[in-house]
């Protein structure tokens, strides 16, 4: 399904639709404030831009130093070329712990691979610690945003839900309630879990360790208890230095939800006595994207989903109308990458209008990757009907009678056209719009008119 189709489901309901709008921008709002609270900012984005512009030059070489010294630190390093390996690296630790339930934490990376039903195939229950993506696991649905997977649902949705799921009163949605009602629940996975999975903000090759930046301190819970902690990373997410941490703190909760730093921010450097760490890097297309000239520096993101909060398309139509892991402006440029005949509607869905690379805390130009892209697509899927319309309108353009002549001819035709025929369900161009009142006289004659009279 398009995307354009699947925003039309998201739009039915007016109300909500409007509502999830005015919500993601009250946060872009809040990133506004938190930001202009640093005077440096700007000079903080452009930092963090060159760093990771430096480590996508010379990825191979820090990738090595980063698993050396992981290495020396007592971490276990898999490598895994694709989501396969990496569902099937994490299968095998699972194996060898004799586990059937593990908890998990803060991991794009493990729903870009899809390893919660690689698993549950597997006869291993998996249970997602975090509020909001324990939220849509119960509901058996994806998260529609990277950061706030939940932020399609409202609180009565969450009240009814907990009611069948956690057996809460019904009809509550005091937020202290139902957030307490979780507590109790995850307490329990907690203390059973023998291995906890997350995902990694930062990948420090100078120490080998890696940082994991949350809110809920679920992470360390789940960590901190299991014998086994198995961290997903992306290769993309390595910084070079630790001193260039910094940088990043600064800007991620800041961009993300306005906050000035995330409640926790978790360094692992090795595993403690009797326990073990295993870090599996993932290319899974990433290595392919670097190699694309035009999109590399789509892989300098660091996941903060500010271009989601401040994107038009993305606030009126919803995270699910993208149908990728990472919806919104990053993931139709990321999307594509993976497969572009699936994810081909992607790049169209956007206005072009630059805010989501306004916002971008390492300054990614998404806006022109997605025209980037337009073309790439109409080159890979030509449409014939669209290529001769452009041609026939270049040569009206060209030509200023054939200019003159269509414009006569077309605003008698529009006046005259019946409603039924440019609004109705086979076209798709009159179902968001409406046509202008056509004018009596083109702005040219309007104008050689008006001389005439000044004169």
């Amino acid at each position: 399904m398009s995307h354009s189709k699947a925003s039309t489901d998201f739009l039915r309901n007016a109300e909500h639709a409007k509502w999830h709008d005015e919500t993601l921008w009250m946060i872009r709002e809040k990133r506004d404030l938190a930001s202009q609270k640093v005077p440096e900012w700007e000079n903080l984005r452009t930092i963090a831009s060159s760093i990771k512009e430096h480590v996508l030059s010379n990825l191979d070489h820090l990738l090595l130093e980063f698993e050396a010294n992981a290495t020396k630190n007592g971490i276990q390093v898999h490598w895994a070329k694709d989501a396969q390996e990496h569902n099937q690296i994490v299968l095998d630790i699972l194996k060898k712990q004799s586990c059937a339930q593990v908890v998990k934490s803060k991991s794009i990376l493990t729903e870009e691979c899809h390893l919660n039903p690689f698993l549950e195939k597997n006869g291993i229950e998996v249970i997602d610690t975090d509020l909001g993506e324990r939220i849509v696991q119960f509901l058996h649905q994806p998260p529609s945003h990277i950061v706030l997977p939940a932020i399609h649902l409202k609180k009565r949705d969450i009240s009814e839900l907990f009611h069948q799921k956690l057996q809460t009163e019904k009809g509550n949605e005091d937020p202290y309630y139902l957030t307490q009602a979780a507590r109790t629940h995850l307490r329990e996975k907690f203390l059973k879990a023998k291995v906890a999975i997350t995902g990694v903000n930062f990948g420090i090759a100078e120490t080998g360790e890696f940082v994991v930046c949350t809110n809920e301190g679920n992470a360390d819970m789940g960590v901190h208890l299991a014998d086994v902690h198995i961290a997903c990373m992306g290769i993309e997410k390595l910084i070079p230095r630790r001193n260039d941490l910094g940088v990043f703190l600064r800007l991620l909760a800041r961009s993300a939800t306005g906050q000035a730093i995330t409640n926790y921010t978790s360094h692992f450097r090795g595993p403690e006595k009797g326990k073990q760490i295993h870090l599996i890097l993932v290319d899974n297309g990433r290595t392919e994207q670097l190699g694309r000239e035009k999109f590399r520096n789509s892989l300098k993101c660091i996941r903060c989903g500010a271009c989601m909060n401040t994107c038009p398309i993305y606030r009126r139509s919803g995270g699910f109308s993208y149908q990728s892991t990472v919806p919104g402006p990053i993931g139709s440029i990321l999307s594509p990458g993976l497969d572009l005949k699936k994810y081909s509607s992607l790049p169209f869905a956007s206005t072009l209008c630059g805010s989501c690379t306004d916002v971008c805390p390492v300054k990614i130009n998404i806006h022109e990757q997605l025209y980037e892209w337009r073309q790439e697509i109409t080159k890979a899927n030509p449409n014939h009907a669209e290529s001769l319309s452009m041609k026939l309108a270049s040569g009206i353009f060209k030509s200023p009678l054939a200019y003159r002549i269509s414009g006569i001819l077309m605003r008698k035709l529009i006046k005259n056209l019946p409603d039924s025929l440019i609004y109705n369900p086979w076209n798709v161009w009159g179902k968001g719009r409406k046509l202008p009142e056509t004018p009596q006289e083109s702005f040219r004659n309007w104008y050689l008119n008006h001389r005439k009279n000044e004169q």
